[in-house]
């Protein structure tokens, strides 16, 4: 194998393997959600999730990892070969809708499980079907309280994109899943509220760290993040309470809490808002004295909105410094169910902003503020 670098070559030993395309393998995602990703190691951006029971043809292998015909590449062990099965082919009729209390669910028959991608603008919510063909004649959704309008055009052989038109700019969540071969797109409708009032409104409080082996960030004292971050939460959802909103917390003591239960948690719950409470951290290299300031993570489009509103929210009326608003893909940013934002409410490691952070009357004024606007933000994104 010859090993081209710029302008220098090199060759070395090398095993090449042509697959027969009448023989490839065809693959079944096994895992309830499939981590997907555009190359074969976890350096590479994640693309949508696919549902369990996701089907694709093999076209690659790299490592442990298996590329799929629509381009993702996926962990071998998050799949598993269907013995005698033929390429991925399917086609698609017609397209209903059913609705429940909270959510309005569109339904694609297909012959079998297809991979699919996701796109969510500001009022549009982008599904492409993958290996698919339309025939589709008539698509019927009845008066929605998500869905103006939903248009559909076969963009390429085998590749259908389907352009919800949303009533809102703001999102509020989807879940997709596989029932059998058919495709279940879930859209979460709006909360139901009266102007400046939380009353019917479920939020998720998620205090960072926790337990023995999770301390998070010290400050010069070595007082743990974990515990400050419960403190703020607690306080958090007193003042939400105060305001209406039903709180559901992830922890509410010094436990261990891995990161899948803290999603696991965001999921089964289904609030209207997640919010993730922490406190930040430098690397030893770090400039302690002049690094500070509130910090906002966001990862799905629907959570940009309050994430970028939280933060002004606070640095304004806290007066406090801003470390600036990330898009990071992180696990406790990426759940869809709702619109997820992780805060870093300030650095512990720097001497004056551990003072503020630490000072009682500073966390509850804190917790005001941010209950504040969080009502606010629920006033203006109806």
């Amino acid at each position: 194998v010859t090993y081209l670098l710029g302008s220098n070559s090199q060759e070395a030993p090398g095993k090449i393997v042509i697959l027969d395309p009448a023989r490839l393998e065809v693959a079944e995602v096994t895992a309830e959600q499939g981590t997907a990703r555009t190359g074969a190691s976890t350096d590479f951006s994640r693309l949508t999730p696919l549902p369990r029971g996701t089907r694709a043809t093999i076209t690659a292998r790299e490592g442990d990892w298996v590329r799929l015909d629509y381009g993702g590449w996926i962990r071998s062990s998050e799949v598993k070969i269907v013995p005698g099965a033929t390429p991925v082919r399917s086609m698609i009729r017609g397209i209903t809708s059913r609705r429940s209390k909270d959510w309005t669910e569109v339904l694609f028959p297909l012959q079998t499980p297809v991979p699919i991608t996701v796109q969510q603008d500001q009022n549009r919510f982008i599904l492409t079907l993958y290996n698919t063909t339309a025939q589709t004649d008539t698509i019927r959704l009845s008066d929605d309280p998500v869905i103006s309008r939903l248009d559909w055009e076969q963009v390429e052989s085998g590749k259908i994109e389907y352009r919800f038109n949303l009533k809102s700019d703001q999102q509020w969540g989807y879940k997709l899943r596989y029932e059998g071969t058919t495709l279940v797109l879930s859209l979460k409708h709006p909360p139901r509220t009266k102007s400046k009032s939380l009353s019917g409104i479920k939020i998720l409080i998620d205090p960072g760290h926790g337990g023995s082996e999770d301390l998070g960030s010290r400050g010069g004292t070595g007082y743990p993040e974990k515990e400050v971050a419960l403190i703020t939460s607690k306080n958090l959802r007193d003042e939400l309470i105060k305001r209406g909103a039903t709180v559901v917390m992830t922890r509410e003591a010094d436990i261990d809490l891995g990161l899948a239960e803290r999603v696991k948690k965001i999921n089964e719950t289904e609030p209207a808002i997640a919010l993730s409470v922490h406190y930040n951290a430098l690397p030893d290299d770090g400039d302690a004295i002049n690094t500070k300031g509130v910090a906002t993570f966001w990862y799905q489009t629907q959570a940009h909105d309050l994430a970028l509103f939280l933060h002004n929210y606070l640095v304004k009326k806290l007066d406090r410094p801003s470390y600036g608003v990330y898009w990071n893909n992180l696990a406790l940013t990426r759940p869809t169910t709702a619109p997820t934002v992780l805060l870093e409410l300030g650095f512990m490691i720097n001497p004056v902003e551990f003072e503020w952070i630490t000072n009682p009357q500073e966390q509850k004024k804190l917790a005001v503020v941010l209950a504040d606007g969080v009502t606010e933000w629920f006033s203006q994104a109806r």
